[in-house]
């Protein structure tokens, strides 16, 4: 609670000393980054994104663990609010699929959507949130989840997602941390690589990080 009046004496005790400021600026610098390191990130990620990005969509990659138990319930579930979002056309949003782990994390369902770029997500997400239909259908789903994170992601231009596969099938999710400044070196490596193995398996889209966790690039193939 704020005490709105205080002694002078009290205000003049108040007043931190100037080896204290210097010492709190270095805890935060430690803590959080210094404000020019933060500036400096920001226009690394600017810059690596209109180098290596197709700059067209933004996918949001949406990861639900699910408890054991439920996981019935969570696909009925999971179904009706996926179908929900994309019959709504005021939401201009789109599915490039959705998917339950096999072999890893179990119990985990990934679902990746396509917004019309940044301004496209906040347009679509302001109006979900103004849809009762869609506000039931995801409250719907939070009973069946024992936690769930979101990340955003920019596409690689070398590799464009490929159409949602109505067929089903088995596909392989892989995905990488790197080192701070390394995208760009790692892209130019990683291409070569992905052009070679396209000869035996069919890419479904390739993605880096640019919201939530960061320095994070993640690969999609799909197997016959």
């Amino acid at each position: 609670m704020i005490v709105p009046a205080l002694r002078a004496g009290a205000v003049r005790q108040a007043v931190p000393r100037a080896s204290a400021i210097q010492t709190r600026g270095l805890l935060n610098s430690v803590l959080y980054g210094s404000e020019q390191a933060k500036k400096e990130g920001e226009l690394e990620i600017q810059q690596y994104s209109r180098l290596i990005g197709r700059g067209k969509y933004i996918h949001g990659f949406e990861i639900h663990h699910v408890k054991p138990d439920k996981v019935e319930e969570y696909k009925k579930a999971a179904e009706k609010h996926y179908t929900g979002l994309l019959a709504d056309s005021d939401l201009h949003v789109k599915l490039t699929g959705s998917w339950e782990v096999t072999v890893g994390k179990l119990d985990t369902f990934v679902h990746i959507l396509e917004y019309e770029n940044y301004k496209g997500y906040d347009r679509t997400t302001q109006a979900a949130r103004e849809s009762p239909k869609i506000r039931e259908s995801e409250a719907a789903l939070r009973p069946y989840l024992l936690s769930r994170n979101q990340q955003l992601c920019q596409e690689f231009a070398f590799l464009p997602s490929s159409p949602p596969h109505e067929q089903g099938g088995i596909f392989e999710l892989r995905s990488y941390t790197l080192q701070p400044g390394s995208l760009l070196e790692w892209e130019n490596v990683w291409r070569s690589g992905i052009e070679a193995r396209k000869q035996f398996v069919k890419p479904v889209g390739a993605w880096f990080s640019q919201v939530g966790r960061l320095h994070e690039v993640h690969h999609l193939w799909q197997y016959p």
